[in-house]
């Protein structure tokens, strides 16, 4: 295999992503690489890669910006205009209108045609470790103190705990232990409450004495969170002295304090997906698939600067350029061939599935590599690294194309096979109806799916119970009885 033919199957196998900084890289390395940026049309319009016509004009270069008497751009103001009497309306900040929004001279009467959220106005959250900084500024005159507090926040994890036992801080900063102590307990109470506990038990324990509700009925709660997490209310009824309505209500006073004071800042959003295709469903029923083209680079082989340069180049440089151009015509083919490949292999998918489309996930078929490989009539390896982190934006959501392939279940008395990701969404749903007083086991899930045609045994539902992190049928008749 040639290194371009090595680089042409891993450029297949690339996310939107990744296929986007490697032509990056291209553009930087190479001279005879320059990117697309002829189309102004909006995405649903702009032509595909195979479509692009080739660039016929001629960037202008500096010595003829230098003459001209215009911008090098498609601004057609002359460079000696007098622009003494134009006015810049400024951004936001100095009055002018939101962009999008032509308003008269007095703005808008109503706020009806607002249609910004109050999520557009909300400040970002501080910085964790800023605003902890603050506040142990105003709390602590002592300078000791001080850094005492500012070691204790280095020490916090992305849940708010204290990752070092306070015994090894004070012999690592040569103070006393009730020192240590008596600051960490006066910052538990720092902005949220809770932080700088050592485990869950003292995380809670501060946020409900902050709330004035630390009796020793809660506290004998907190020594027994096990069998809280157990569900096991008989116990603690007894353990806590109280009665039913007592237990409830400290149960749900538990539900309300947060176990990881610390993970609501600092927070990195996942990037939202970008699907790599779009469908949309046409007027006669059929289904209409696209390359998004917001994914797809674009770039352009600048042949014109090669014949321009190559013919007096020097013998290395000729060899150089040469080796650039055979490159630039590489990418662009692979770019064209990617292309190509992932839409003829997203569009046998859909057919293949076109049940779960109009019907749900309860009619998703069985699929293998090799039920698309044999209808495209590519290699199964290449059918592989084409749905490999690929997305598709369908009308029941965003889909990676891994997800239509799914193992085959077979169906009783020899009936038709059952797609394992169906079986699984029936096992929940029927786990989500069933009622508090008949909560269903295994065995019975069982029961039901083979009435329904699923040959299926009883170790296999619950793999996919626990895949589902679905708790048993004992957990499940705890979890129930307590929330009614």
């Amino acid at each position: 295999m040639t290194p371009q033919l090595r680089q042409a199957i891993k450029l297949l196998q690339y996310s939107n992503m990744e296929v986007a900084s490697f032509v990056e890289e291209e553009l930087e390395r190479n001279p005879l690489l320059e990117r697309d940026e002829t189309s102004d049309a909006p995405p649903a319009e702009r032509a595909a890669l195979d479509q692009i016509e080739p660039r016929t004009e001629r960037p202008m270069d500096t010595a003829e910006a230098v003459a001209a008497d215009r911008l090098p751009s498609e601004a057609s103001t002359p460079l000696d205009a007098d622009l003494g009497n134009t006015f810049d309306a400024g951004g936001a900040a100095d009055g002018a209108p939101l962009p999008g929004r032509m308003e008269g001279s007095g703005g808008s009467h109503s706020f009806e045609s607002d249609d910004r959220g109050i999520d557009d106005f909300a400040d970002a959250l501080p910085p964790l470790r800023d605003h902890l900084g603050e506040q142990l500024r105003l709390t602590f005159d002592d300078p000791v103190d001080r850094i005492v507090g500012a070691h204790l926040i280095a020490l916090l994890c992305p849940a708010g705990r204290l990752t070092a036992d306070p015994a090894a801080i004070a012999q690592a900063m040569n103070l006393p232990l009730e020192r240590i102590e008596a600051v960490r307990t006066r910052m538990m109470r720092f902005d949220p409450v809770g932080l700088f506990a050592r485990d869950l038990k003292e995380c809670l324990a501060v946020q409900l004495a902050d709330r004035n509700r630390l009796d020793p009925a809660m506290q004998a709660l907190l020594d027994n969170l096990d069998l809280l997490a157990k569900r096991d209310t008989k116990r603690l009824m007894t353990i806590c002295g109280v009665d039913a309505e007592d237990m409830a209500e400290m149960i749900a006073e538990i539900r309300a304090l947060d176990p990881k004071p610390a993970a609501t800042y600092d927070i990195n959003p996942a990037p939202p997906v970008v699907p790599d295709l779009l469908m949309r469903q046409a007027p006669d029923g059929s289904w209409l698939i696209e390359l998004n083209p917001d994914t797809m680079p674009r770039v352009l082989v600048n042949e014109r600067f090669y014949a321009k340069v190559a013919p007096n180049a020097r013998k290395e440089d000729k060899v150089f350029l040469t080796e650039r151009l055979a490159n630039a015509n590489w990418l662009v083919r692979s770019l064209q061939q990617r292309a190509q490949t992932i839409l003829k292999v997203a569009a046998e998918i859909i057919r293949q599935q076109e049940g779960f489309l109009r019907e749900g996930v309860a009619f998703l078929r069985p699929l293998i590599l090799r039920d698309i490989a044999e209808a495209v009539e590519l290699h199964e390896s290449t059918v592989s690294r084409v749905t490999a982190n690929k997305y598709i934006a369908t009308p029941r959501g965003t889909f990676e194309l891994k997800y239509f392939f799914t193992t085959a279940i077979q169906g009783t008395d020899g009936g038709d096979a059952h797609s394992a990701e169906a079986v699984r969404h029936r096992i929940r749903t029927m786990i989500d109806g069933e009622p508090p007083n008949d909560i269903l086991s295994d065995d019975s899930i069982v029961t039901v799916l083979r009435k329904e045609g699923v040959d299926i045994a009883r170790r296999t539902v619950a793999k996919y119970r626990e895949a589902m992190r679905i708790p048993n049928s004992v957990q499940r008749r705890r979890d129930k009885a307590g929330a009614g």
